[in-house]
């Protein structure tokens, strides 16, 4: 619906330019649009024991294929920037990776809305991503041909192309009896599992891209842990008045005591948990009464 009105809106601008109209009735539709007229992408992570599973089989049945499918799962990058990846976009002693660029129905171009980021490699992928460079230069270098510059070329030396990696990914699926899904999936299982260990939201949309942390929790809310059940309002009660009285000591919720390195985050980001379902709410009931 929305590509309609943007289609919509370009015409009526040319026939104002061309004096045919007055004024361009189409410019002002954002708030006619409803948001459930589009589709809500499919997601369907891997838990953690398919990923691990998948990887497996990778492992000892398509090898060449193991390193573009951990740098996947441990990245969350989109399909095409993984197809776009280049050596010179990582940096090994920052550990990290540049998204600089995507590739979309075979055509290079800017990662989604044309912003570059910064993404965490694992200590498990910079390792195999450092292994996969010494293998691919002396593969290439047995044959005479220079080395290509995509992390993960081609046979000839390319970019690869979108259809072959579906096409490989579902025989990886296949080989672990694993129901097929399309490669972004990996991106869904990378966001899915962060946020189940209790990493920050803000951490989880920077790595992803998003242009805003809300974004993420509207994808992703299913998979946020709920602390719900933690006795937070236990934290609001005067402090105990002296350490030597023999007084029980409060208990400290069970995100509180998260052995995981983000809980302290984890729980900043559940305080407001409530009064952001609260307006999701209310905005959803606005939307049924437009």
């Amino acid at each position: 619906m929305r590509g309609i009105a943007r289609t919509l809106s370009t015409i009526l601008s040319q026939a104002v330019e061309d004096e045919l109209l007055p004024g361009n009735p189409a410019l002002r539709l954002g708030r006619y649009l409803r948001a459930a007229d589009d589709p809500e992408p499919e997601i369907d992570p891997l838990s953690r024991d398919e990923g691990a599973a998948l990887l497996e089989v990778s492992r000892h049945h398509m090898p060449d294929w193991y390193p573009w499918l951990l740098c996947g799962l441990r990245t969350g990058m989109r399909a095409g920037e993984l197809l776009a990846l280049q050596w010179g976009d990582l940096d090994w002693r920052g550990s990290y990776v540049q998204v600089r660029r995507n590739i979309v129905r075979g055509q290079l171009t800017t990662p989604k809305n044309h912003q570059r980021r910064r993404v965490d490699m694992s200590r498990q992928l910079r390792a195999e991503l450092r292994l996969w460079r010494r293998r691919q230069r002396a593969v290439w270098l047995k044959h005479g041909q220079p080395f290509p510059e995509w992390v993960f070329p081609s046979v000839t030396g390319t970019a690869l192309d979108e259809s072959n990696v579906r096409k490989a990914f579902n025989r990886l699926l296949d080989a672990a009896d694993l129901h097929r899904r399309g490669p972004h999936q990996m991106r869904h299982s990378f966001a899915s599992l962060l946020l189940q260990d209790g990493a920050p939201i803000t951490y989880v949309s920077r790595q992803l891209g998003h242009k805003d942390p809300s974004i993420t929790l509207r994808m992703y809310a299913h998979w946020v842990p709920d602390a719900s059940s933690a006795r937070a309002v236990d934290l609001l009660d005067d402090a105990q008045p002296s350490a030597t009285q023999a007084q029980p000591t409060r208990r400290q919720p069970d995100w509180k005591n998260a052995r995981s390195p983000y809980g302290a985050m984890v729980s900043q980001i559940f305080t407001s948990w409530n009064q952001l379902t609260s307006w999701l709410h209310q905005v959803e009931r606005l939307r049924h009464a437009a």
